[in-house]
């Protein structure tokens, strides 16, 4: 999720827990140790171009690390601010597992994945009900925040974790309903679906991205639910196949072992782009749902040797266009 919504949500959390004498105190150590578990974005290199994709969401957000994350921001606000103001180390380690504890959770119901079960297991979970921005998810729970501290109240911190539980059941049965009827649509076009995933487009839960997978390409569609539903027909783009794509490439090579570093984190989901055939994208992000024009990937070079990386790529055009598109998809304006 977005820094704001981590933060937030770790506040309230931690209100959750406090007393009216501490909500303060405990409102402010929430929401820090909230953002904590992000501080893995600095693990990065300026050789190997994908080392911050390997360890963003990786072993700081697992649930397995709560405890000693929250021990190291135990000691850093004990230290800064906590004695100072009277409050035990007992109970800041309180107030600050409360808070870290939400951060690796409320990630895995995003697209990106998350090593949330390190170091039992590397697959990146991704429960994909949630945008990583999403207004109406993070509003309520702002408001409810603040009407906590002015009230010196944690009822509405019980509100607030009462909203992130049944905006998830909504959004989990709006992703169910999306795959439901994107593989009825399927089989209008006697496609032979091997896998189906519904992920919500940008900001909201009402439009969403519905890959499906054939034994040689990726369907893309789009879906607007709401009391009835509305598909945009999308786009379909090649799945990886390293043999017809890139037969120089040395399966020992750096760049042989940089894509599949690159198939990891992106749970497989590996298209080559029609434009230019040297550049893999991850197929699972778009700024339009219905298309395939992936936000990140890598590019292969047939010149480098075995010793050299790939290069990393990304796609943000951000024009005024695509964002009313979005829009028009949303309010149910949108034609193709």
């Amino acid at each position: 999720m977005d820094p704001f919504t981590q933060g937030i949500v770790g506040t309230t959390v931690a209100q959750a827990g406090a007393k009216k004498n501490t909500l303060i105190i405990a409102s402010f150590i929430g929401l820090l140790a909230g953002l904590a578990a992000d501080l893995d974005i600095f693990i990065r290199s300026s050789t190997d171009p994908l080392l911050f994709l390997e360890y963003h969401r990786h072993f700081t957000h697992s649930i397995f690390f709560i405890p000693f994350g929250a021990l190291i921001c135990t000691v850093a606000f004990y230290y800064l601010f906590s004695k100072k103001l009277n409050l035990s180390f007992k109970k800041t380690y309180l107030f600050s597992f409360l808070g870290y504890a939400t951060h690796g959770i409320i990630d895995s119901f995003t697209t990106y994945g998350t090593l949330l079960f390190w170091p039992f297991t590397d697959e990146r979970i991704a429960w994909n009900t949630i945008s990583v921005i999403d207004p109406a998810f993070t509003i309520p729970i702002f408001v409810f925040v603040i009407l906590s501290i002015i009230k010196r109240n944690r009822k509405f911190s019980i509100y607030a974790i009462t909203w992130i539980v049944f905006y998830q059941m909504v959004a989990y049965t709006q992703k169910l309903r999306a795959e439901d009827l994107i593989y009825n649509y399927s089989q209008t076009l006697s496609h032979q679906v091997e896998f189906i995933e519904a992920k919500p487009s940008f900001g909201n839960i009402i439009v969403w991205k519905v890959i499906y997978s054939t034994s040689e390409k990726y369907y893309v569609n789009a879906i607007r639910l709401s009391l009835d539903h509305k598909i945009y027909p999308g786009e379909s783009i090649e799945k990886l196949d390293i043999s017809k794509s890139f037969p120089w490439l040395n399966a020992s090579s750096q760049q042989a072992k940089d894509l599949e570093k690159f198939r990891w984190f992106s749970n497989g989901y590996l298209g080559v782009d029609k434009n230019n055939r040297d550049i893999i994208y991850d197929v699972r992000f778009s700024t339009i749902p219905n298309q395939v024009e992936g936000l990140w990937g890598i590019k292969l070079d047939e010149t480098k040797n075995n010793f050299e990386h790939v290069e990393y790529v990304t796609n943000r055009k951000r024009d005024l266009d695509r964002f009313n598109k979005l829009i028009n998809m949303i309010s149910g304006t949108y034609e193709n």
